[in-house]
């Protein structure tokens, strides 16, 4: 029997059962590795001497009894975590040869679970892309169509999935880093509650992996199913044991129902500064239609729901001052000539972009200041609804792009073109508040390119979304290997 593409849950049962030992999953994900990810090229640093060993360690392991959460399992990790003998380079050339000292403490959750680490997966250079390509690795494809991108920033691990090698793998959340790789390449992923799960030694080379509180980005799992998603937040969730975990535990709050009739849930498929393409437009009323066939209550507005266009203003704001916070000062001035020489009735996205690129300390302030009442109109909101099912991004899968000068990139929506980093309104909706949100996918466009939706949940409530995807994964169907 092949195992390449089961999940992680029916090869847990699998090994339970002893119809197939670890050592055979590890022995079958390298051979499809070394067979196909020469035209994917998602796993950029391999470690397979150490994944048979850990393989052999794991079936020892359940032959005297022992039954960890992922035992035997074979997984992959985002390039951004350090894992000790394996370079951590953030796609960056002067920093090829670096070697962390010591894993990141998800990497070292997933060897305590059980997990069999087959490598690591690619990145774009500093993860600071909506595509996955680097000078030191090369540009990942995406397994559906290799003329397009899998996405970014963890579109070496979606790619991966999406290809068979392993059962499930870690990535991380910024700009919809963990969700856009998931829409494009036909799999599921969770951005987790900010601050839920800890992320130190996922850290840009050579800097020091301590246990630095993030603003805005989130480590997650990515899957081939939902309640493999959830198997594996629950390996990652709760604090850094430097520091917050000192003092506490996390017991995340069950889903707040079981019944897809339950469930009352707001559908967005149009965005005031952005179109929807025709083919996204198309998945989002797919889960729309199988929401209501389920008995869920399904609303298409509401006036509850934190403004639009102020959200997506604000989360460019924190998202591209954070972005420059290295820049030399050079740089930094020539961005604060550029800045001031908009025009004072320039509200366009690309303008919030560059005037946040040189915002002072008490701009800063006041942007905090605005996200903290929008996430009070959140609580109100998830007072009265259960989730949003909304877009990823505005189109499936594009063409690969590496026009090095990224104001010039576009991205093409039903025939028109629109600036590049537009297509984050929609990640940012989840992001700049914090919330939680599960990216499934819906089935393919009228090209057969991966189509997918992001479901918001309320803050720490991580299970509701989650149990929402496993929901509609029964209803609508989920991940299909390419063809």
């Amino acid at each position: 029997m092949e195992w390449t593409f089961q999940t992680a849950e029916e090869l847990t049962s699998a090994l339970r059962a002893g119809d197939v030992t670890s050592v055979e999953l590890t022995d079958e994900a390298i051979t499809r590795i070394e067979r196909d990810d020469k035209a994917i090229n998602a796993i950029c640093a391999p470690d397979f001497d150490r994944a048979r060993a850990a393989a052999r360690d794991a079936d020892q392991a359940r032959a005297r009894g022992e039954g960890r959460p992922l035992l035997g399992i074979p997984v992959t990790v985002k390039e951004s975590y350090n894992l000790a003998g394996l370079p951590t380079t953030w796609g960056i050339p002067q920093q090829r040869d670096f070697l962390p000292a010591e894993d990141a403490v998800q990497v070292s959750r997933l060897k305590a679970a059980g997990a069999v680490v087959l490598g690591k997966t690619n990145v774009p250079l500093g993860l600071q892309d909506i595509q996955t390509f680097n000078e030191i690795y090369g540009t990942t494809n995406n397994p559906w169509d290799h003329d397009r991108t899998p996405g970014g920033s963890s579109g070496g691990s979606a790619a991966a999935l999406a290809s068979g090698f392993g059962a499930l793998s870690i990535g991380s959340d910024l700009a919809g880093s963990l969700r856009t790789p998931a829409h494009f390449c036909g799999i599921y992923a969770h951005k987790p509650t900010v601050g839920l799960v800890a992320t130190r030694g996922m850290v840009v080379p050579p800097e020091p992996a301590l246990p630095v509180d993030l603003d805005l980005a989130v480590a997650g799992p990515m899957a081939r199913s939902a309640r493999d998603l959830t198997l594996l937040l629950d390996v990652m969730a709760g604090p850094d044991p430097l520091t917050q975990g000192i003092a506490y535990d996390v017991t995340l709050p069950p889903a707040r129902h079981e019944r897809l009739s339950d469930f009352r849930v707001l559908v967005l498929e149009d965005h005031p500064l952005l179109p929807t393409g025709s083919a996204v437009r198309a998945g989002v009323n797919r889960v729309a239609d199988a929401l209501s066939d389920g008995g869920a209550r399904v609303e298409r507005h509401s006036s509850l729901l934190p403004d639009l266009t102020e959200a997506a203003i604000l989360y460019m704001q924190f998202l591209f001052s954070g972005s420059v916070a290295r820049f030399p000062v050079e740089e930094y001035e020539q961005l604060r000539v550029r800045a001031a020489e908009l025009s004072a009735d320039d509200r366009s996205l690309a303008a919030a972009q560059l005037r946040a690129m040189v915002f002072s300390h008490r701009d800063w302030i006041e942007i905090t200041t605005r996200r903290e009442l929008h996430r009070h109109d959140w609580r109100q909101f998830f007072a009265e609804f259960d989730a949003v099912v909304c877009p990823i991004t505005p189109t499936p899968a594009f063409p690969h792009d590496h026009n090095p000068n990224v104001l010039e990139r576009r991205i093409d929506i039903d025939g028109v073109e629109h600036p590049y980093f537009d297509q984050l309104v929609w990640a940012g909706l989840a992001t700049k508040p914090g919330l939680p949100a599960t990216a499934i996918p819906t089935g393919p466009s009228p090209e057969g390119l991966p189509v997918g939706v992001q479901l918001i949940g309320p803050m720490f409530e991580d299970r509701t979304p989650l149990r929402l995807a496993e929901l509609l994964e029964q209803k609508i169907g989920g991940f299909q290997a390419p063809r």
